[in-house]
């Protein structure tokens, strides 16, 4: 049952009745000349292999009211890339593909480098901003979505239901986030539920007032991988090159924008995608690393708003953290057995100590080095030092 309350300093947009998409793909595609959108998949070549890919596809393929569809295919060689491509083939919305292994990219990122601008390691934020780049370069939106391409709940609605706020003339959104259930016969979720809540409210709970840590307390879900964004505030923020990308480009739009023009809406009754395996003794892969990324973003995060965390500061965090979460797992077991949901008490309890290691994993790098690799120039930086830019990322796309 949807709510209307309202909470934090960020707008919830709810999702107050069932109804068809189609009022709101009729009210997009009338917006759609004065207010193009183009929507951004960043994909791994494994993924054309999934159901979620071929649901993706199959609800993409008739929409109307996208100016252009970027899809920036990783991890693949040339002929699996073209394999790819022709997902995509009969599409009403014209579609650009983006091989991240082309020489044609490579290339772009070895002019960066060359002139001191580093574009990061190969991943999933490189992929988003060089993708975001190209469309800013195209000059023809006015607005930008991305989404996963891993969603098996993948349902009509949800990209409309994204878009809508920037789209709408009264509005005056300019950058919003999706928000969901992740539900099964189960609760999931894990990081965000175990981890990042807990982290952030722990913090809180130590420190003097911080408004980024209220900000951020404000996101229903704030690690989900959905948002849509103004073509100019994509201009100014910077891309996280690790797996703090969702948590990183928030710290940039809450830097870069007022608070009244962000939102998060609600665009899923339910979400399903794969989840990252949770290895206990493995800090590189899964869960763990992305725990270790997500906490070094809000440590330094936290430092560029003024308060510096000290060694001392990270003795207490690990204490508060742990109260934290397991004062939300007694939560979440009382909400899962009201609705007739598994709960593995123990699981979950394994995974914050697990997560509790993260934490020191996160803290001590943050110690050594309190700035952290660099972030991606955002693109009003890249294309002052590069004029000509513009027409090499055109000429990288294939249409």
């Amino acid at each position: 049952m949807a709510d209307f309350y309202q909470t934090g300093v960020v707008t919830t947009l709810h999702r107050l009745r069932q109804e068809s998409p189609d009022r709101l793909e009729e009210e997009l595609q009338s917006y759609s000349e004065r207010f193009p959108i183009g929507l951004v998949l960043p994909a791994l070549y494994s993924e054309f292999e999934t159901p979620a890919m071929h649901g993706i596809v199959d609800k993409l393929r008739h929409v109307n009211y996208l100016r252009r569809i970027v899809v920036a295919i990783g991890r693949c060689t040339q002929s699996q890339y073209e394999d790819a491509r022709h997902f995509f083939d009969g599409f009403r919305t014209p579609v650009s593909t983006i091989w991240m292994e082309d020489p044609r990219v490579t290339a772009i990122f070895s002019a960066l480098e060359r002139n001191d601008l580093k574009a990061g390691e190969p991943g999933k934020g490189r992929t988003c901003w060089f993708a975001i780049g190209t469309l800013l370069a195209t000059e023809d939106c006015e607005g930008i979505a991305l989404h996963d391409c891993d969603i098996l709940s993948y349902d009509r609605d949800l990209l409309p239901r994204l878009i809508y706020p920037l789209a709408h003339p009264n509005l005056g959104y300019e950058f919003s986030k999706g928000y969901y259930s992740r539900v099964s016969d189960r609760l999931h979720g894990r990081v965000t539920r175990l981890f990042f809540t807990p982290l952030v409210r722990a913090i809180q709970d130590m420190t003097p007032e911080i408004p980024y840590l209220r900000f951020l307390d404000s996101f229903r879900y704030a690690l989900a991988g959905e948002f849509a964004l103004t073509t100019d505030l994509a201009r100014t923020i910077r891309i996280p090159g690790d797996w703090g990308l969702e948590v990183g480009v928030l710290a940039e739009v809450y830097r870069n924008t007022s608070l009244h023009r962000i939102c998060q809406v609600d665009i899923a009754d339910n979400y399903d995608h794969k989840h990252q395996p949770l290895i206990e003794g493995d800090a590189s892969n899964g869960l763990r690393r992305m725990t270790c990324d997500i906490a070094k973003s809000v440590y330094r995060t936290i430092a560029q708003e003024g308060f510096v965390l000290t060694r001392d500061h990270f003795r207490t965090l690990q204490v508060y953290y742990v109260r934290f979460a397991q004062d939300n797992i007694r939560r979440f077991y009382a909400d899962a057995s009201l609705n007739g949901l598994q709960f593995d008490l123990h699981t979950e309890d394994s995974a914050v100590l697990t997560f509790a290691h993260s934490l020191r994993a996160a803290a001590e790098e943050y110690l050594r080095d309190p700035l952290g690799a660099p972030q991606i120039p955002n693109w009003n930086r890249i294309f002052a030092a590069m004029p000509g830019i513009s027409g090499l990322l055109t000429k990288s796309v294939d249409h």
